[in-house]
């Protein structure tokens, strides 16, 4: 789920193709595949992406949102556009990085509370960004138009998010730890193929090997953790399939994500939906969702449902750090604080950056940090003074990450592209 610079984020206007330029566009709800109306699908990069969708020389108008690859020279378009993908991507990867340190920080003083922290972000990201909303609504930069977009996208994003959230619950319950991370990375490869059947989009083979790379590189890297207990040879294939099943549900929203810029950017005449439009009504419907599957997600952590009142108080006590034994809660609530404001800002740093370019790069450019943070968790820390020795297969696995991002991100020759056009 996705805070006060970040009100105003960089506007990325953009044409919209000629047959799109009147109104009938904003009228008529389109099905997911077919809506799109894309012209013959490109390929995708990440460092020369263009964030208003055109490249010098072509003189097709392209749907707003749909990425493609220019590295005609002199194109100076193209190299803005790259040059603010790339500032995107390297604030994604702060934030992220950020995000996960802050979030084992906040563990430290609400150990007992794991699950509180969950249901209170959630909850209470949804007034965040409603208010946000509400903000850039009052000052123009929201319009009716985008608030009248059909909801039944997000309704459907926040259903994707919440049977993640209760699949990927369930599965870690019975999974050992080291190996939960390592199956998570199966969220870039279900990216890949939904992005090709809802999208429509195509990839060179450079860039599913670097995807195949980066995968094989976080999971050496977080493996390389693994050898001190139980793994994956002494499950059965259900549970291990059931984490997989939560990547999909999480991809697939990130999937239906960028769809609401494309799909949106064709109703309004060109200009792409405020990222706060699907923050707050994809988060709102998560939150819905997840307050529906409460009774089940409770019993996932042990906790009875009518014992659910009386935990949460004992949550919010610790969050506060009131009342009780105040040393076991210690940290916070500036720990839980800040992990909370971080988390948001990575949000919508990540959402930013798939208006921009697209989910996939969005989600290479976050799986960057998984290795970053193992590296910053491996620091003497406050509140985690003890620090562990990185293993061989850890640097290995990090190099591997890097040289996938590197693969998929080649640019495509002059010759290629003019061959294309």
């Amino acid at each position: 789920m996705p805070i006060s610079h970040l009100l105003s984020p960089p506007s990325l206007p953009s044409l919209p193709p000629p047959h799109l330029r009147n109104g009938a566009a904003r009228q008529c709800p389109t099905p997911l595949r077919a809506a799109l109306a894309l012209p013959p699908p490109r390929h995708v990069g990440l460092a020369t992406a263009r964030g208003d969708g055109g490249t010098l020389g072509s003189s097709r108008a392209r749907a707003v949102g749909a990425v493609r690859v220019s590295a005609v020279p002199g194109d100076g378009g193209a190299v803005a556009g790259g040059t603010g993908i790339a500032a995107a991507a390297a604030a994604t990867v702060v934030f992220a990085v950020m995000n996960r340190v802050l979030y084992k920080l906040a563990l430290v003083p609400m150990k007992n509370y794991p699950f509180f922290l969950a249901q209170f972000a959630t909850f209470g990201y949804v007034l965040v960004y409603f208010s946000i909303l509400f903000i850039r609504f009052r000052a123009g930069i929201v319009t009716r138009e985008m608030l009248a977009l059909p909801k039944a996208q997000f309704m459907l994003i926040g259903l994707l998010e919440a049977l993640g959230v209760a699949s990927g619950m369930a599965s870690a319950a019975m999974l050992p730890g080291p190996s939960i991370p390592v199956l998570s990375q199966s969220f870039l490869v279900w990216q890949l193929i939904l992005s090709v059947l809802i999208l429509g989009r195509k990839y060179r083979t450079n860039q599913i090997l670097g995807c195949m790379l980066v995968t094989a590189g976080v999971i050496l890297a977080v493996a390389s953790g693994a050898n001190g207990g139980p793994f994956l040879s002494e499950l059965n294939f259900f549970w291990p399939a059931v984490m997989m099943a939560s990547a999909a549900f999480q991809a697939a929203a990130s999937i239906i994500k960028e769809f609401v810029f494309i799909d949106g950017a064709k109703r309004l005449e060109g200009k792409r939906p405020d990222i706060f439009i699907v923050n707050s009504f994809g988060s709102g419907f998560q939150a819905l969702f997840v307050f529906l599957l409460l009774p089940f997600l409770s019993s996932l952590k042990g906790i009875p449902f009518a014992e659910l009142p009386a935990y949460l108080n004992r949550g919010a006590a610790c969050f506060l750090n009131i009342g009780g034994n105040l040393k076991d809660c210690h940290g916070a609530p500036l720990l839980p604080l800040l992990y909370m404001t971080l988390n948001i800002a990575f949000n919508i740093s990540a959402l930013n950056l798939v208006k921009m370019s697209t989910a996939v790069v969005a989600s290479l450019t976050s799986t960057l940090a998984v290795p970053l943070t193992i590296y910053v968790l491996s620091l003497p820390l406050p509140y985690l003074p003890e620090g562990t020795n990185l293993s061989t297969s850890f640097i290995i696995g990090a190099a591997t990450l890097v040289l996938g991002l590197l693969l998929y991100n080649l640019p495509q020759t002059s010759a290629d592209q003019v061959k294309k056009d």
